[in-house]
């Protein structure tokens, strides 16, 4: 429930610095893409953890509604639509999803070699 919480919180807190006034916008040395990189990748590392049994679907979801949002400053004030932010926050989003995927691969792996290791409980 938590990871849940958290993957929609993240979401509206992107959605703000996407949508709202330029000079509440959190900046880092990161530069503006790297910015976009790090908000998108994790918010699909959160989601993709949060819903795995619907990862393909949620992610599908997800450059979809980043489009939407990039789309969407045409209408917000002192912001500007680029093509290149949507292939970066889709593409980063997308990578945080594979990441989600890999850590469970990985923990699936984790567990099963170990129970092959300990063997069968008697």
């Amino acid at each position: 429930m938590f990871i849940r919480t958290f993957a929609w919180l993240l979401a509206a807190a992107v959605t703000f610095a996407t949508l709202g006034p330029p000079g509440l916008r959190p900046h880092s040395d990161l530069g503006q893409d790297g910015e976009h990189a790090l908000a998108f990748v994790m918010v699909g590392l959160a989601f993709g953890l949060a819903y795995p049994r619907r990862r393909l679907l949620i992610a599908a979801a997800a450059v979809v509604l980043i489009g939407v949002l990039e789309l969407m400053q045409f209408w917000a004030p002192g912001r500007h639509t680029r093509l290149v932010d949507f292939l970066v926050d889709a593409g980063t989003a997308c990578l945080g999803f594979a990441l989600a995927a890999a850590a469970d691969w990985l923990l699936w792996r984790l567990r099963t070699s170990s129970a092959t290791i300990e063997g069968p409980a008697e």
